[in-house]
């Protein structure tokens, strides 16, 4: 897992509509940048010096597993995005936004592109009044005081008033859910999809382990004969897993993502059972179910069928030759029948037909904001 640190930043800004800019740059720093955890208040000041428009105050506290380098990067790439020009010229200036990074853990960062604690902080009022709102007891790891003392010890007697404005703080995925699902039909990319959305949000991994099943080479070769072995053993395999990983969830602070869900076991089994078989099994499954902990987000990725056979051969699984687009038809289906049959599963259902989620990070960030904004 990924290690986050702790990190301060100072938004100001001084044209245009100001509190939109705030806002604007809080969503894109919690997207490229970590998880907002607190928001000061908005602050007017005069501007600090030079002649110029009031400027609005914030700072914010942020988790984030990127380096002090790659989080100052990344602000001035969120700066240029969201219009600021940089002319070059020595004298401060009017500016839509700017953001400077306080604090960062407890480091001390001497380096020609970035110092930090940032140098002139306990200089300006209009950081460390908000910064002392939402830190309080945080210590300056030069000065080794609170950041409360320091905001008494600074002599920049500007006037400072609160804005009554309110900002709103992006919830992070981790925050709105402890367990997500991602399913698919066979080759979606819900494996890969799980593993990459784990590494960034430090979950828990689920992955089934469908490869230890003796019985699916048999199943693709004789579907009529292993058919019922195959699904009751996958059930039984499911269910013990997910029961073992859930229970030590609670014992735990981290999230858990999977990529399955124990719904896909009935889908697949009314399809390649008979229908003695399938009541039989539907039974059982249905025991079982109930007491499965439900995901807080079940995630289907819906593929087309060329792209998903495609995606098959391209992983060279000897068993999984000879599936056929008529079969995978099938399971989508399937899938979606079910989905729609239950009133109590909060389910969202992503295209990627078009999308390459592994290789280009747009198309990746495209479905997490799916996910977040559910």
């Amino acid at each position: 897992m990924k290690v986050t640190k702790i990190t301060y930043l100072s938004l100001g800004t001084n044209e245009g509509n100001k509190a939109e800019n705030l806002q604007n740059a809080i969503h894109a720093i919690a997207d490229k940048v970590g998880d907002v955890q607190k928001i000061s208040s908005i602050y007017k000041t005069a501007s600090w010096g030079f002649n110029g428009n009031d400027f609005y105050n914030i700072c914010i506290k942020l988790s984030t597993n990127l380096s002090p380098e790659m989080v100052l990067e990344s602000v001035l790439n969120i700066e240029t995005t969201l219009g600021r020009e940089r002319t070059g010229a020595k004298e401060y200036q009017n500016r839509n936004i700017d953001i400077d990074i306080l604090l960062f853990n407890n480091e001390i960062i001497l380096s020609k592109d970035l110092i930090v604690p940032h140098p002139k902080m306990l200089d300006r009022k209009f950081v460390l009044v908000p910064l002392a709102e939402i830190a309080p007891s945080v210590i300056h790891p030069i000065e080794k005081e609170k950041i409360t003392i320091c905001l008494q010890n600074c002599e920049d007697n500007s006037e400072i008033t609160i804005v009554n404005k309110e900002l709103k703080r992006p919830i992070p995925l981790k925050e709105k859910y402890n367990y997500i699902a991602i399913e698919g039909n066979i080759g979606a990319g819900k494996t890969s999809l799980t593993k990459m959305m784990s590494q960034e949000f430090n979950a828990k991994t689920v992955l089934e382990q469908f490869s230890e099943n003796s019985f699916l080479p048999k199943f693709y070769k004789d579907q009529a004969r292993y058919a019922f072995p195959l699904e009751m053993s996958f059930l039984m395999d499911r269910q013990e897993q997910l029961s073992k990983d859930l229970a030590q969830y609670s014992l735990s602070e981290n999230s858990i993502i999977s990529d399955y869900y124990i719904l896909k076991s009935i889908i697949f089994a009314e399809i390649t059972l008979s229908k003695d078989e399938f009541l039989l099994y539907k039974k059982m499954f249905n025991f079982i179910y109930k007491e499965i902990t439900k995901p807080d987000l079940y995630v289907y990725l819906h593929q087309n069928t060329d792209k998903l056979i495609e995606n098959i051969k391209k992983r060279g699984r000897a068993y999984e030759k000879n599936i056929s687009a008529a079969y995978l038809q099938k399971i989508e289906n399937g899938y979606h029948n079910f989905m729609k049959s239950q009133n109590d599963l909060n389910y969202l259902i992503i295209d990627i037909s078009d999308l390459n989620f592994v290789e280009n990070p747009e198309d990746y960030n495209y479905i997490i904001q799916k996910i977040i904004n559910n």
